[in-house]
């Protein structure tokens, strides 16, 4: 497994990393979860900037700045919601993680955090959204020669254990 990955148990709106992945709505305008926790912590200055946006289609990913978070940036992308499997949703999470990964390249970061996609409100299984996930991520990343270095940040215990399990980190 590549030492550019790792995962953590923690709140995302905490990371100083370059940029961290909201797991957003197709508004930007905020919302619950994680879109509204990175929101009420960024401060109004964000909405402000999201409105200038024109939202953001399902799997696509657009940058902002943090403002009052301690990252330098906000990766926003828009996971699908389940349905079942049944209506492209793998194929639409994996491109939430490749367009992050590539906004991150294009702007030079060097670190991203990211947290676990769809499986809020949107209800996607957890071990089959994570397993997205690490796929995506380390597909993306084999071969690149910038050196990025991504964080999986679990809010929850039971995330982090599917994470870790998946990344085959020790517990």
């Amino acid at each position: 497994m590549s030492p550019k990955i790792s995962v953590i148990h923690a709140d995302i709106t905490e990371l100083a990393v370059d940029a961290i992945v909201n797991a957003a709505n197709a508004s930007l305008l905020g919302g619950g979860g994680v879109d509204g926790a990175i929101h009420r912590r960024a401060g109004p200055e964000l909405l402000v900037e999201c409105r200038s946006l024109g939202g953001c289609a399902t799997g696509d990913a657009k940058l902002t700045k943090a403002y009052r978070l301690p990252a330098k940036y906000v990766i926003h992308t828009v996971g699908p919601v389940w349905r079942g499997g049944r209506e492209n949703e793998a194929t639409l999470l994996s491109a939430c993680y490749r367009n992050s990964l590539r906004l991150a390249l294009a702007h030079r970061l060097e670190s991203l955090a990211f947290p676990c996609i769809s499986t809020g409100i949107y209800g996607y299984p957890p071990r089959e959204a994570a397993a997205i996930a690490v796929d995506s991520v380390v597909g993306f990343l084999d071969g690149q020669a910038h050196r990025l270095a991504v964080t999986f940040c679990c809010f929850s215990e039971a995330d982090l254990q599917i994470y870790r399990a998946l990344l085959n980190r020790p517990v």
